[in-house]
């Protein structure tokens, strides 16, 4: 089946998409209360099992992911394509001659078929490590692709104020956000560390795949114009 449910029993090609999936957390301290040092870690855990093992049928092909995640953890660590510079001092395209890391990392989005950005809220909002990592980099990198928004919190809300947060943002990169959306609260009632669902049946479970259902007809619409040509002046 299709990701409307349609069927097609016709040989159907394989096609990849080149998804990129933007970690919006920094955080590496457990707070006083205890917990987990980065709660979002088993959100993401449960993202890479997946989309490492997702096809679904678009258009009459079978989709997949090739993965590359940026964790601001990383990125701007020590060796990091963004090393030291979290602040956003030199975004890309002010440097006349780019670290090669930096380069690389712009590539990877410039080639990019679609984002996901998986984030917790910060007072209410972005979480600044996600603003700065996405804006190093020029909106021609994002333009013309869709993104998604996956949320979470310890709490009741699943980090819903992030996203909505997140929609001007993605739009005015470029990379439109497609209407689904993904929130889970209580991260620790509903997945083990590693992001290992604790209940398969549960019925907050079924919002990830639905909307990345709509990433990725997004993502193969926009790809086949953007091979096409660019929008009319």
């Amino acid at each position: 089946d299709d990701v409307f449910g349609r069927t097609n029993d016709a040989a159907m090609a394989s096609k990849t998409l080149k998804t990129v999936v933007f970690i919006g957390s920094a955080k590496n301290i457990v707070p006083p209360w205890g917990g987990d040092s980065r709660l979002g870690d088993r959100i993401v855990g449960h993202v890479k099992s997946l989309l490492a093992t997702r096809q679904v049928a678009v258009g009459g092909d079978t989709i997949k992911h090739d993965v590359t995640y940026y964790d601001p953890i990383e990125v701007f660590g020590e060796g990091g394509a963004l090393a030291g510079d979290g602040e956003l001092r030199a975004p890309h395209f002010f440097l006349g001659q780019a670290p090669p890391a930096m380069d690389a990392m712009r590539d990877v989005l410039k080639a990019a078929d679609c984002f996901l950005i998986v984030t917790p809220e910060y007072n209410h909002s972005i979480p600044p490590a996600l603003a700065s990592m996405m804006g190093h980099f020029g909106g021609s990198n994002f333009s013309l692709k869709p993104s998604a928004i996956c949320t979470y919190s310890p709490g009741p809300w699943g980090g819903a104020r992030a996203a909505m947060a997140l929609r001007p943002f993605l739009s005015e990169l470029g990379c439109i956000p497609v209407s689904k959306l993904a929130h889970f609260p209580g991260v620790t009632d509903m997945f083990e560390a590693d992001g290992t669902p604790k209940d398969n049946e549960h019925r907050m479970l079924k919002q990830l795949p639905a909307m990345l259902g709509e990433l990725e007809w997004m993502a193969v619409a926009m790809k086949t114009q953007r091979e096409k040509g660019p929008p009319p002046a």
